[in-house]
């Protein structure tokens, strides 16, 4: 119960990584607002958290959007009276497909860099004042090990991803004076629900021989690592990025 009486919004919470991360935060005490572009899925997790006896409410929002995020706060505020923690986990990327960088549509480009990266700088502009308030706060940035292999044909989705490296180590400088963390995980080619356009059978299994620990990467191996950096046990830690692969990429 290492988050027992914090409130947790977690975006992108309707499915995939984010669903696990709600049910693992319930699990271990916080109130958990799950929010997603797709309603319908945000209230399915919800519920099942409710229906193990966990607290959680579903909100739908576009995080590129910022009328959208200020809402989501203000609504998850109202709800549960208080905002621990931020886990930026929404992200366009499953139904991207894989070609050269000469051929992705512009449009496309913008798209993912406003959800992926300005999304995130809204939800964080968003729910800082809550946390200053507070006293204390932990954003975790869920960016992706893509970045460390330099994917190829992918390039929006890795540039958008790298880019939360960066704003990781400097939004903690702005924030750790109220105490405040600000860390990012990295996770591998992860296997959920989720049908992705961009990882084949044939490259998982490639990823798999390549690994340290040779077998497929599921979400549990990625949610004690956004617990760990949500939970007081990395209170003096901020700043850094974690890499959960496997052991696929090493530096």
């Amino acid at each position: 119960m290492r988050l027992q009486g914090q409130v947790a919004v977690i975006t992108g919470g309707g499915q995939g990584l984010g669903r696990r991360f709600a049910h693992r935060f319930a699990a271990e005490g916080a109130a958990v607002v799950v929010v997603d572009i797709n309603e319908p899925k945000a209230q399915a997790v919800a519920s099942e958290i409710q229906a193990q006896g966990g607290r959680a409410v579903a909100l739908a929002a576009d995080v590129g959007d910022e009328a959208q995020v200020a809402r989501m706060v203000q609504e998850a505020l109202a709800a549960f009276g208080r905002l621990d923690i931020l886990v930026n986990n929404a992200a366009i990327f499953s139904t991207l497909k894989l070609r050269p960088f000469e051929e992705i549509p512009l449009d496309e480009w913008q798209k993912v860099l406003a959800v992926n990266v300005t999304g995130v700088f809204l939800c964080c502009r968003a729910a800082v004042p809550a946390m200053r308030r507070q006293g204390r706060g932990k954003i975790v940035n869920i960016s992706s090990a893509a970045v460390r292999m330099g994917r190829p044909l992918y390039l929006h989705y890795v540039t958008s991803k790298s880019a939360l490296v960066g704003f990781t180590r400097a939004l903690a400088r702005e924030v750790g004076d109220y105490g405040i963390t600000v860390n990012c995980v990295m996770p591998g080619a992860t296997v959920t629900e989720i049908p992705r356009e961009t990882v084949s059978r044939e490259s998982l299994e490639a990823m798999v021989t390549a690994r340290a620990i040779k077998r497929q990467q599921v979400p549990e191996d990625v949610e004690g690592a956004v617990l760990f950096f949500a939970s007081p046990d990395s209170d003096f830690i901020t700043g850094q990025t974690l890499v959960v692969d496997g052991g696929l990429v090493m530096r």
